[in-house]
């Protein structure tokens, strides 16, 4: 009995008979059709028979008008919004801003007020003189900080390059203003719980978030200020510090900085020891910041990095050529990194040539040509309030961040744009450098230990209980002195040392 004759009804609505001719025999172009539609249509076959045609063009209406209600985007303001909430104009940019900055933390990558409770107080919070719940002048207080809609903030650790030390080796103050600072910070947080959570994780500021707190991080501002230490990079982690910025305005046993450049310096990269620097930082998952290096160390660092890394506070070189800006070639590579440009707010980076007529707009110019190059998921924010002298009119403070995220929204930029620039961007990369130390650790990779080739190592006592004989050879044949090992009572000592303890 003869099969019944079949059509195959594709889903482009074309209908051909099933014992049609196929492959090269149907013409030019019917092979690679066939090998198309294998792959992209789907066949259904069916006796041959016709729908009406009033059926067929309410099924292609209905599947039409589906399709549509499910590609239309949920996040688009005006369109879907949350159950229970309001249409918005689109033009209303207040109510937006407002909207985006309810659900998503704002996060300021630097601010210094460390610094000055460091300068101005001596670390002391306790006497009673330092109120931040009170309105302070400056740029920061927690009164404008709940204003501008904050949802967390990384503090600064911040101690200016000592210019008494001209070598690496030199002593200095700054590892203990250092340590000071760090604590300060933290205690300044825990004197208002109602107000900060302090975190060391991007999953505990979103936590601290949702319960209506502002988070509080902390970042050190400079590897001079660890005494070009490897090891003093672990204990910072331990206490609590989440990403070191390179370099400040002096050059250290890691890098060279844009200030060494921009006076004339040659800029010589990334050192050797830095490459060292570089792998640690990932390995222990620290952020790894780029902000104030010279230009090639950037270059330098994201060639080596196993990590996204960051810039706390920088702005766009194709903007305003300032050596503090970052160049278009090294945004895209941080584009391929996955890291982030958190935008600066200092007049001086914004607009070399007229520093004194900074407005909001240059910021948003800034923020704008980042996030063409790098692209909207890598740009953030990073002020400098409380370190910088001068900001831009219409930022003059830590209550006006959610202007500069209506004006951006004026310019075209989207709602879940807006979301990465202010929290959502940062968040990722931080976790993204989290997880890219797990994995390292996980590896087997034990702590760096190399040390700066300049580094002076300080000898002891001869007589002390050394493990090895070499040790002890080379104490007597140095003459390495002995301990000034005198009796508490009575008698006349005159016992003399080979060398005075302050030398050994």
């Amino acid at each position: 009995m003869a099969e019944p004759k079949t059509t195959t009804t594709r889903m482009d609505g074309l209908t051909t008979a099933d014992d049609a001719p196929t492959g090269a025999s149907g013409g030019p172009g019917m092979a690679g059709q066939e090998n198309r539609n294998d792959v992209d249509t789907a066949l259904v076959v069916h006796p041959r028979q016709r729908q009406p045609s009033w059926l067929r063009r309410w099924k292609y209406a209905l599947g039409a008008a589906g399709l549509a209600f499910l590609t239309v985007p949920f996040t688009t303001v005006g369109t879907w919004l949350l159950p229970g909430e309001a249409p918005t104009d689109l033009t209303n940019y207040a109510l937006r801003t407002k909207r985006v900055l309810e659900t998503t933390p704002l996060i300021d990558g630097h601010n210094d007020l460390p610094w000055l409770i460091r300068i101005e107080l001596q670390n002391r919070i306790y006497d009673g003189r330092f109120d931040p719940t009170q309105r302070l002048l400056g740029h920061t207080d927690i009164q404008r900080m709940r204003q501008g809609q904050m949802g967390g903030q990384f503090w600064s650790v911040y101690v200016h390059c000592d210019k008494a030390q001209k070598h690496f080796e030199d002593p200095s103050w700054i590892v203990r203003d250092t340590l000071e600072q760090i604590d300060v910070a933290k205690r300044f947080m825990a004197e208002h719980p109602d107000v900060f959570t302090y975190c060391t994780t991007p999953s505990c500021v979103r936590t601290a978030f949702k319960s209506g707190k502002i988070s509080g991080m902390l970042g050190i501002e400079g590897g001079h200020q660890l005494g070009g230490s490897i090891a003093a990079i672990r204990q910072a982690y331990d206490l609590g510090v989440r990403y070191i910025t390179t370099t400040h305005n002096c050059d250290n046993a890691w890098a060279t900085s844009a200030s060494s450049v921009a006076a004339g310096a040659e800029d010589r990269g990334l050192t050797r020891f830095g490459a060292a620097y570089v792998r640690e930082m990932n390995r222990l998952g620290m952020m790894l910041d780029l902000s104030h290096v010279s230009h090639q160390v950037m270059r330098d660092v994201l060639s080596l990095a196993r990590a996204p890394v960051i810039f706390s506070h920088s702005g766009a070189y194709a903007v305003t050529e300032h050596l503090r800006n970052v160049p278009d070639d090294v945004l895209r590579s941080v584009r391929r990194n996955g890291g982030i440009v958190m935008a600066v707010f200092v007049n001086r980076f914004l607009n070399m040539k007229d520093p004194g007529a900074v407005t909001i707009h240059d910021v948003v110019d800034h923020i704008w040509h980042l996030a063409e190059v790098a692209g909207w998921e890598h740009v953030g924010i990073g002020s400098d309030f409380s370190g910088t002298p001068h900001v831009p009119a219409g930022l003059e403070d830590v209550s006006k961040f959610p202007d500069l995220m209506e004006l951006l929204m004026a310019r075209g930029a989207t709602d879940d744009q807006i979301r990465g620039l202010a929290g959502e961007n940062l968040l990722r990369v931080w976790a993204d450098i989290e997880r890219r130390g797990q994995e390292i650790r996980a590896e087997g990779e034990k702590p760096v230990e190399e040390e700066w080739e300049g580094r002076e190592w300080h000898t002891h006592y001869r007589s002390s209980p050394y493990m090895y004989r070499e040790t002890r050879e080379r104490a007597v044949r140095e003459g390495w002195g002995v301990p000034n090992q005198f009796n508490v009572k009575g008698g006349n000592h005159g016992h003399k040392v080979v060398k005075a303890d302050e030398h050994v």
